[in-house]
């Protein structure tokens, strides 16, 4: 039988340790509680899960940075089958709390996060592209890479750049339950109505309730979604219109347009930077 994790060590210094770590999602419902040793920061970039910690619930996606508590208990679910990948950073507990604004972390001595997630913003996720195909690639160098860290951590948990989830535990619940369904079929071009039908509510109250949570329009985040997927799957392509059509773009154009807006380059421009040279 296949592990249910596997992890390869991208980049390990005194300062920063980088990870990337697979999961093949085989425990759709709860896990086991479980804790991490070190706090970590970790980016998602392929595949959901809900991480539970009390009864409080998030969903993880590439559109959040997960944040995990030394010594805090968590269980992990899988309730879209396909598993999940994440770059986990863990920081030195000195760098850590030079980094991270006063207002996200918690009072006492060990560096720890008032909150479980932050959404973050496109250029972070591109950020965590080109680290995750330098280092596996091997193109990046130490330097460079360790530079690129800080830049993701600092524009990750940036006051204009990052957001903590708003509105109520039953809004934010709510919106959960969306994501996962867009999450379940990210290329299907959803009508507003299907969604609200799927979590039982309106659709006046579904988008006014996501607006509140997440800071941006339902539509926008499944797009942000689809981008993030095609971030992670721009070198498996030799033919970016089959990207673009499999991602459910209705043209090769409309995708590389979507694209250069959010992240600042063409899809074909961000693949010939994560090649070997």
């Amino acid at each position: 039988m296949a592990e249910a994790f596997s992890v390869n060590t991208l980049l390990s210094s005194r300062e920063m340790t980088l990870r990337d770590v697979v999961c093949r999602g085989t425990c759709r419902h709860r896990s086991a509680e479980e804790c991490v040793s070190t706090t970590h920061l970790v980016f998602p970039y392929r595949g959901t899960y809900v991480r539970h910690v009390g009864q409080d619930n998030a969903v993880a996606d590439a559109n959040q940075l997960m944040l995990f508590n030394h010594g805090e208990g968590y269980r992990i679910s899988h309730p879209i089958s396909g598993g999940d990948a994440s770059l986990s950073l863990a920081l030195e507990a000195g760098l850590l709390q030079e980094l991270v604004p006063k207002r996200y972390l918690r009072p006492g001595g060990d560096p720890g996060f008032r909150v479980q997630r932050l959404r973050i913003d496109p250029r972070a996720q591109a950020l965590v592209s080109l680290l995750r195909h330098g280092l596996t690639r091997s193109i990046a160098e130490p330097l460079q890479a360790e530079t690129l860290v800080l830049t993701l951590v600092r524009r990750a948990l940036g006051e204009r750049t990052s957001r903590p989830p708003g509105s109520t535990y039953g809004r934010r619940r709510l919106v959960d339950r969306a994501k996962l369904t867009l999450c379940a079929n990210p290329a299907r071009r959803w009508k507003l109505a299907e969604i609200a039908a799927e979590v039982g509510v309106s659709p006046v109250y579904l988008t006014q309730s996501f607006q509140q949570v997440e800071g941006l329009p339902l539509y926008r985040y499944q797009l942000r979604c689809r981008l993030a997927r095609a971030l992670d799957l721009l070198h498996e392509y030799d033919d970016l219109s089959a990207l673009a059509l499999d991602l459910g773009f209705s043209t090769h154009r409309h995708f590389t347009a979507a694209f250069r807006q959010l992240y600042g380059r063409t899809p074909a421009q961000l693949q010939r930077a994560l090649r070997p040279r």
